[in-house]
């Protein structure tokens, strides 16, 4: 595999880490990253897995129709269509995310927009539109499983960079994985702001004139650079990132108990003669 491809498969499931333990993402919720040589395919995880356990022997490749491009007996997510589709609408496009993320659901339940009323909420844009399953489809489980769906969807988000989902959660692109990290922990970040101004009386948006500038000087590559070092040094404190080593030739379980310390080796044994 080239060391490019294998370098974004590692940083999409550090994104995938990130996002989840910044409160963007839970047990639900995915990341993607077009792949980097052709911009027919994108790289998503290939089991439906919690993004926080994501490892870059998940990542697998899947053509613009969202179809596997190997056939393996995981899992897949049931609504990667949201980003197939997104990827063959916009070309600019180059990572996505899908999430249901605390900050943001009030807006999706109420069908109040939100506004950027930060200096890092501006890089959402100026709007972010909402768009209603139901309107066109009636009554379903709220899960984007259907090309139609995820091609709804991706018209909803036109040329922004953030939808709504009413009554179900939000989805963010980026024009680079770290761009979308980003984005979408500042968009939660400006969602809790404006929330807590409500408290107080009435959210002062930013002034039109004031969102592009703002939006572009938080996503240029010094301040990204310097966020993404931040959420990396706060991931590997929480003890979630690197991954443990897997020593070559040695079968998972084996594997696994090497990583233990030694007093977690000697409980285990404990157990067993138990």
């Amino acid at each position: 595999m080239p060391e490019h491809l294998t370098n974004l498969i590692e940083e999409l499931a550090l994104a995938n880490r990130i996002l989840a333990h910044e409160g963007v993402l839970d047990a639900f919720g995915h990341v993607s990253v077009r792949h980097p040589s052709d911009p027919a395919r994108y790289l998503l995880s290939s089991r439906a897995r919690a993004p926080l356990l994501i490892e870059p022997d998940d990542v697998a490749e899947y053509n613009l129709d969202s179809e596997p491009l190997k056939r393996s007996t995981a899992r897949p997510y049931s609504e990667r269509v949201i980003h197939g589709c997104i990827y063959q609408a916009r070309s600019d496009v180059i990572a996505v995310c899908h999430n249901h993320a605390p900050a943001l659901m009030p807006f999706c339940v109420s069908g109040r927009p939100i506004v950027p009323v930060s200096h890092v909420g501006a890089t959402m844009g100026d709007q972010a539109p909402f768009w209603d399953q139901a309107a066109e489809f009636g009554d379903t489980n709220l899960l984007v499983v259907k090309p139609e769906e995820g091609r709804s969807l991706a018209r909803a988000l036109g040329r922004h960079f953030v939808v709504l989902m009413r009554r179900h959660g939000s989805t963010v692109v980026g024009t680079s994985l770290k761009e979308l990290v980003a984005r979408s922990i500042f968009l939660c970040e400006n969602a809790r702001y404006q929330m807590q101004a409500y408290l107080l009386g009435t959210p002062m948006p930013l002034r039109p004139g004031e969102v592009k500038p703002s939006g572009d000087g938080n996503l240029s590559a010094g301040v990204i650079a310097r966020n993404w070092e931040y959420w990396v040094h706060r991931l590997h404190l929480s003890g979630n990132w690197p991954l443990p080593a897997k020593p070559a030739g040695v079968a998972p379980a084996k594997a696994a108990r090497r990583t233990q310390s030694r007093p977690a080796r000697a409980a285990s044994k404990k157990k067993k003669r138990r």
